[in-house]
C-alpha cells in the first residue's frame, strides 16, 4: 500500500490502543495541528533516538499547541514502559493489529532472517486542526528529524 498523501485527510476513525490501554483515534486530536510518526519498535536504538529527539523538541511543540503521537505495533504494556524509561512528554499509541499503521500506508516488506515480512516504514506526517494531511517525511534521520518537522510547522504557523 502506498503512503497518504499530502491534501488527503488522515484517518480519523480507526481506533487504537492509548500507552494506558484506553481507545484512541486521530479525532481525539482534532482542533490542534498533529505530528503523528511510525517507528518499528520501542527500545530499539534508532527508535530510542527518535523519541528521545521529539522529547527534546517537544517544549517546542508544546508551545504551537502541536500534539506529538508516535505509533508502533508494540503493547500499551511496552509502550509505557518506554514512556516511563525515557521521560517521553508525549503520547505513544499501540496498533498491534497494524490497522491505523496499514492505513497510512506505513507498512512496507522488509527482508528478515532470509523471509518477508510487514515491517514498519519509519514515516511522519504533519496534520492541520481537520486532519488533513500538511506535510509528511519519509527515511527520516531519528536524530535531527524533529528539528525538521519544527521548521515546517514554525513556516506553515506564521
Amino acid at each position: 500500500m502506498s503512503l497518504l498523501a499530502k491534501g488527503m485527510l488522515a484517518p480519523l476513525h480507526i481506533s487504537v490502543l492509548s500507552y494506558e490501554g484506553t481507545s484512541v483515534s486521530l479525532r481525539d486530536t482534532l482542533g490542534s495541528p498533529t505530528v503523528i510518526y511510525f517507528y518499528p519498535r520501542d527500545n530499539t536504538p534508532g527508535c530510542t533516538t527518535e523519541a528521545c529527539s521529539f522529547k527534546d523538541t517537544f517544549a517546542e511543540f508544546e508551545k504551537h499547541d502541536i500534539t506529538v503521537v508516535g505509533v508502533s505495533a508494540d503493547s500499551p504494556t511496552s509502550h509505557n514502559k518506554f514512556k516511563t524509561k525515557h521521560a517521553l512528554p508525549f503520547e505513544l499509541w499501540s496498533d498491534p493489529e497494524k490497522k491505523l499503521i496499514a492505513a497510512f500506508g506505513a507498512l512496507k516488506e522488509k527482508k528478515m532472517f532470509g523471509k518477508t515480512v510487514q515491517g514498519i516504514r519509519r514515516v511522519t506526517f504533519a496534520l492541520d486542526a481537520t486532519g488533513k494531511i500538511i506535510a509528511l517525511w519519509q527515511d527520516v534521520s531519528p536524530a535531527t528529524h524533529p528539528e525538521e518537522v519544527l521548521t515546517f510547522f514554525r513556516k506553515y504557523l506564521s
